[in-house]
C-alpha cells in the first residue's frame, strides 16, 4: 500500500507563488490527496487568475478528503484544551482552528501531513498524534 500525503496550505502557497519546495514535492512517492480545509484556505486567498487556476487544478487533480461532524466537534475540544493549557487569546485559537482541522483530516486517513508551519502543527501533535513532515 502506498503512503498517503496531504500538503498543508503553507507548502502549497510557497510552491504556487514562489516555486519553493518543487524538488521535494515532485519527489514524493505515494498518493497525494487534498484536504477540503486546505482548498478552502487557498480559494479564500486566490487573488489572481493564476492563483484560481492553480487551486482549480489541485481540486480537479487529487482526491479531496473532507471532515465529518465528529472531527469538527473534536477540533473544538482540542482547541479548548490548548486554550486551558496555554491561555491563548481567541484570535490565536481562530488561527489554529483550520490547522487542527487539517491535522485531523490527515490523521483520519492515515496520511502524512507536509507543512512549513512547524510550531503550530507540533503544538497540535501534543493533543492528537498524526504523521508530520516539515519542509
Amino acid at each position: 500500500m502506498s503512503e498517503i500525503y496531504v500538503f498543508d496550505t503553507s507548502v502549497l502557497i510557497n510552491f504556487m507563488r514562489a516555486q519553493r519546495h518543487g524538488d521535494l514535492a515532485y519527489g514524493v512517492k505515494g498518493l497525494i490527496r487534498n484536504s477540503s480545509v486546505v482548498l478552502a484556505e487557498l480559494w479564500r486567498g486566490a487573488s489572481s487568475k493564476t492563483d484560481r487556476e492553480g487551486v482549480k487544478w489541485l481540486e480537479d487533480t487529487f482526491t479531496i478528503f473532507t471532515l465529518t461532524e465528529n472531527h469538527w466537534i473534536e477540533s473544538g475540544q482540542i482547541l479548548a484544551r490548548i486554550q486551558t493549557d496555554h491561555g491563548f487569546e481567541p484570535k490565536k485559537l481562530r488561527d489554529l482552528h483550520f490547522d487542527v482541522l487539517i491535522a485531523l483530516t490527515a490523521r483520519a486517513h492515515g496520511a502524512r501531513l507536509i507543512t512549513s508551519n512547524r510550531a503550530d502543527f507540533e503544538l497540535i501533535r501534543e493533543y492528537r498524534d498524526f504523521e508530520l513532515e516539515v519542509w
